[in-house]
Parts: structure tokens; C-alpha cells; sequence
């Protein structure tokens, strides 16, 4: 299925600042020029955020990690979990129409969604709050026909309740999710037939659909009040500030010890010569590499877009910049020691030129400019 970016785009995107604190702290998850595999969490909160993604929140993901911007599209472009639309302000219900479901009405669930929401999928009600579309198999194949809507599962639908769903929501009512016909879970229909001694002691309601009702509202898009933030290997622990943190990595920058070493510069140091035990500060890795040549200023006409070295962003041609590098022909005249000098002194993107093979690339570009 071809899938475009919608064609009414808003201006800009910003992360609350409690997604943003989120979104910077799962990038620590990952080691140094890794940070790109945190792309799809980071789209993922950016949906949840605004309800759908739109170009300035892909690009604005994009930037944070160091992506150019194609790369990020095809992350958002390909994964249909990734809404490239508006959706409704209340809620998008998907409803699976897979096999079990497909069998059990889902497309009476459907015509329901055709009635009350929109003809076409993906479209806006009259009012703006609700959308739908048919999705593949949810996985709850037993509690058939279902339906996801917002965070939680909706099972064992009919038509008439389906309807009854949306008017509560249209009217401020959060429906309790999980099986809609009295199931407690995906027990058999007439009742469980063994394992009967662990029916008394239950919570009202299963696991899932017990912590729903307890935090009161399954469509509310996550913001990042929910709870603490917390990210463990930061040393920040869960859910209890005042827990001191165990065998957890120090942050990125942070030192490790008294001596006032990070951690990672003690690891390019265990690889760069041994530590002085007299002097804390021989731990500082010694220079990697021979620098290259570099210039004080774009020559005349403008510095080249290195945004077309594959995985170089606005943010790494931007660090580049600063670093004296502005042509493709100065990449492209790069030695392996000033390759190894590059890549150890590109801050937050280490490692980007040889996994790239900034050199060939740029040999291409300076090849074809000159054409």
C-alpha cells in the first residue's frame, strides 16, 4: 500500500517538555553513533503526543538523532503503526479483521464505524472525534470480534454494543475494556472447565483490563505525567527518588568515580595505552588519528550539502561545520588516520564515517559536482 504524508501539515512540532526529558533519556539507551536505533520509540511518543505523525514531528525525531530526513520517512512510511494522518480527538479505533475476527462479525463491527464515524477509514468524523480503519491480526483471537481503542482492547463485540461504545465515548465516558459479553478473560464461553479452584480470590477484573480501570482513562494519550520518569541505567531509580541507584552505567559524561574520568573516556583509554596509576588523568584516551586539513570558512560559492552523504542530518553537517569541514572534497581526500581522527571526534555520532564510507561517497558527489 502506498503511503504519503498527509497534505495539510502544521508549522511546527515540539515535545512537551516531559516527552522531551523522555525522549532524551531513551537516546542514552544506546552506545556512542548508535542513537538512531532509538527512531522508533521516538516517533512512537511523538504520535501518542499529537494522535498522528506529521512532517515537522519526523523531522524534528530526525534532528534529535542525526538522520537525514529520508532516513527517518522510511521508518515512519513503512510501519503501519505509524499514523501519517489525522486521527480523531476522542479516539481511532482499529478493528481487526483477521481471520477469527473476520469469522466472528468484524465486518458488522465495521459497518458500525461506517455509520457513526466516516465511510472511508483514516477519515475524520463530522465533529472531528473519531476515525477508524481495519487493521491485521491484534492477537486476541479467542475474544473475537474485537476492537483496539486507544491503549486497551475491547473483545467480544457485537454491533450494537460497538455502537453503544462510541456514544459513551462521545458523550466523556471511558467504557471498561476486555470482554464486552461477561467473559473475565478468554476463558471458554460457558464457563471454566478446569483450574476451577482459582476462580475465587480474583480481582473484579482480569490483569489488563483492572489496571485500565484503575487509571480511569484507556484513550488518554500518553504525555509523560503518567508516572516518574524513570530510566535505571541512568542511575535515576524506579518510581523512588530517594533510592540509591545499583550496578547501574554512569550517564554519558558523567564520572564514573572520584577521579573525575567518564566512563567512556576510561574505555578509549584502556584501548588508547594503560591508565597511569600516579596520574588520574593519563586515564584520557590519547589521540586517535591524524587530523585532517580543514578550513576556516566555506570557499566562495558556499559551503557543499554534505546532507547528501547518506546519515549525515542538519545536526552532523552542522558539527562538521564547526570542525573545519565543509566540501566534499575535503572528505574525500581523508586517510584512514584522519578517518579514525573523524570518526573519534564527532561527538554523539562516533563511528558515522566509516559505517558509511564517507570517503567513497563523497569522491561520487565531488565527481559529479565537478560534472
Amino acid at each position: 500500500m502506498l503511503r504519503r504524508l498527509h497534505p495539510d501539515q502544521p508549522e511546527s512540532f515540539a515535545f512537551t517538555p516531559d516527552n522531551l526529558a523522555w525522549a532524551e533519556g531513551q537516546i542514552t539507551k544506546y552506545p556512542e553513533g548508535r542513537q538512531a536505533s532509538a527512531i522508533i520509540p521516538l516517533l512512537w511518543r511523538a504520535q501518542e503526543q499529537e494522535g498522528w505523525l506529521s512532517k515537522p514531528a519526523i523531522e524534528t525525531v530526525a534532528d534529535m538523532l542525526g538522520l537525514s530526513y529520508i532516513r527517518a520517512l522510511e521508518v515512519a512510511t513503512f510501519y503501519f503503526m505509524f499514523q501519517l494522518q489525522p486521527v480523531g480527538k476522542i479516539a481511532h479505533i482499529q478493528v481487526c479483521g483477521t481471520t477469527s475476527c473476520m469469522i466472528c462479525g468484524a465486518e458488522d463491527l465495521v459497518a458500525v464505524c461506517k455509520e457513526k464515524i466516516a465511510p472511508e477509514p483514516h477519515a475524520l468524523s463530522a465533529d472531528g472525534n473519531f476515525s477508524w480503519e481495519e487493521v491485521e491480526c491484534l492477537g486476541s483471537c479467542s475474544n473475537a470480534p474485537m476492537a483496539q481503542i486507544g491503549k486497551d482492547y475491547y473483545e467480544d463485540l457485537t454491533a450494537e454494543r460497538m455502537g453503544e461504545i462510541i456514544d459513551e465515548l462521545a458523550a466523556g465516558k471511558v467504557p471498561v475494556p476486555g470482554p464486552q459479553n461477561g467473559r473475565y478473560a478468554a476463558e471458554p464461553l460457558k464457563g471454566l472447565t478446569s483450574l476451577t479452584e482459582y476462580d475465587s480470590g480474583k480481582t473484579q477484573y482480569n490483569a489488563s483490563v483492572q489496571l485500565a480501570v484503575d487509571i480511569g482513562d484507556t484513550v488518554k494519550r500518553i504525555d509523560g505525567t503518567e508516572v516518574p520518569l524513570v530510566m535505571p541505567w541512568q542511575g535515576k531509580a524506579a518510581n523512588v527518588a530517594e533510592a540509591p541507584p545499583r550496578n547501574v552505567r554512569p550517564a554519558d559524561g558523567v564520572p564514573a568515580d572520584a577521579t573525575g574520568i567518564t566512563e567512556q573516556q576510561a574505555q578509549a583509554a584502556s584501548k588508547a595505552k594503560p591508565p597511569s596509576k600516579s596520574d588520574p588523568a593519563d586515564a584520557v584516551a590519547a589521540p586517535v588519528g591524524e587530523k585532517p586539513a580543514t578550513l576556516e570558512a566555506a570557499r566562495e560559492g558556499g559551503p557543499d550539502d554534505l546532507k547528501q552523504i547518506k546519515g549525515v542530518g542538519p545536526k552532523l553537517e552542522k558539527l562538521l561545520h564547526s570542525l573545519g569541514f565543509f566540501h566534499f572534497d575535503q572528505v574525500a581526500a581523508w586517510t584512514d588516520a584522519e578517518v579514525a581522527w573523524v570518526d573519534e571526534n564527532l561527538e554523539g555520532f562516533k563511528g558515522r564515517v566509516s559505517r558509511d564510507n564517507w570517503v567513497q561517497q563523497a569522491r561520487d558527489l565531488a565527481q559529479d559536482t565537478a560534472t
